[in-house]
């Protein structure tokens, strides 16, 4: 038998730690018959603090344009307190920026559908989002961006 500690995983606290709703354009917005365009951006970030607990922060920003006018804005920031104890520091990356915001992101759509249906437009319900494949992307370009960094003298 191993003297190697399991490694721990739980969920401390889940919260909404920042939201907000602009709808510039009303009341005419709500005049308009054309379906607006919508642009949907992601982030996550996460941070130590306190002995095996993290906070992961998911934001997700959503703006909805009919033409060149804003029909709203909606940002939330859902977060959690996550405990992580005996994972290897290679693993945890993967942890804050994978299996963290898969768990916060049920929250965040709900939030954001919510603060949107409130303010008297359709709700929007965002698409499922393979954060696996956000963390690689994101990997590949900032090797490529440090590659093609001049070397310094």
């Amino acid at each position: 038998m191993s003297d190697q500690p399991q490694p721990q995983f739980g969920i401390e606290k889940l919260y909404v730690k920042d939201a907000s709703l602009e709808c510039p354009n009303s009341p005419e917005i709500f005049l308009e018959r054309e379906a607006p365009q919508i642009e949907v951006k992601i982030f996550n970030e996460g941070k130590k603090v306190g002995e095996d607990l993290y906070e992961v922060t998911l934001t997700a920003t959503v703006t909805a344009k009919i033409g060149d006018r804003t029909a709203y804005l909606v940002e939330a920031a859902q977060a959690g307190i996550f405990r992580v104890a005996n994972v290897p520091d290679e693993t945890m990356e993967l942890v804050m920026h994978i299996t963290c915001p898969n768990m916060l992101f049920p929250y965040i759509r709900e939030v954001i559908s919510d603060l949107v249906g409130r303010a008297g437009f359709m709700p929007i319900y965002l698409a499922p989002v393979n954060f696996e494949a956000l963390y690689q992307q994101q990997h590949a370009q900032q090797a490529q961006a440090a590659s093609e960094q001049p070397a310094a003298s």
